[in-house]
């Protein structure tokens, strides 16, 4: 890829101060670009890449733009440039599919190992991803688990029904639609009732599901607050905002 366009894919770097929330009693900051950010723990966690979803399609005779592994990982990269963890969580559907790793290009690999130098870098197995990571450990830098406790957090892809107090999951890609400047927007975002917390997915080329949906609004006992994403700040929206 030309130094061009990969300034062109690379995400505007706006200051975001974020939404600060705690979940289950550890203070967390949600970030525009839909990480999270547990500072206590110097923890960075980003869900749902989907690296190479472009790539799979392709195969499939579906000609998306190859370029959703480069513009997730310029965000991924803008994130920990601005942050400096000391631990990278990616909460599970880091890649596509059980081939997404071998067509991750080569630069793009370097990218990632560049990026956990010196960090504890785990990788937490998706039901997309987890073929590829079974195959893995020799080729990517970092750690595989399937759960982790990181504070008062229990870190888990895809979220358990029940009272989880603590819980952080993605999988769902998490929407809301709601009326703004007299139209319906359609923005990713967290939900959280400040016992669990559901993620948005980081990858470029990942859809959303509405939160109205059962497989979302199920998951708490309460209406949530939703805390949208936009350009350069996070949104708390109320439920009954929803369109």
């Amino acid at each position: 890829m030309s130094p061009a366009l990969r300034e062109a894919l690379a995400p505007v770097r706006r200051d975001c101060g974020g939404l600060k929330v705690h979940v289950n009693g550890e203070a967390c900051l949600l970030r525009c670009s839909g990480a999270l950010w547990v500072e206590a723990e110097r923890t960075l966690v980003a869900s749902d890449l989907h690296l190479e979803k472009g790539s799979a399609f392709a195969a499939r005779g579906q000609m998306l733009p190859p370029y959703d592994s480069p513009a997730t990982i310029a965000k991924l990269e803008a994130e920990i440039e601005a942050l400096d963890p000391a631990r990278v969580v990616l909460l599970g559907d880091s890649f596509h599919d059980s081939k997404a790793i071998d067509r991750l290009y080569a630069d793009d690999r370097a990218r990632l190992d560049r990026l956990a130098a010196g960090r504890d870098w785990v990788w937490l197995e998706g039901n997309h991803d987890i073929k590829a990571l079974a195959g893995a450990f020799d080729v990517l830098t970092g750690r595989i688990v399937t759960t982790l406790q990181i504070g008062r957090l229990s870190l888990i892809h895809e979220p358990q029904p029940g009272n989880r107090p603590g819980e952080v999951a993605g999988h769902l890609h998490p929407a809301a639609r709601v009326s703004a400047y007299g139209r319906g927007v359609r923005r990713p975002c967290f939900v959280t009732d400040g016992c669990r917390l559901l993620m948005p997915a980081f990858g470029a080329f990942t859809g959303g599901l509405d939160v109205r949906e059962p497989a979302v609004a199920e998951l708490f006992a309460a209406p949530p607050m939703l805390a949208a994403l936009g350009r350069d700040q996070v949104h708390a929206l109320a439920w009954t905002a929803l369109r």
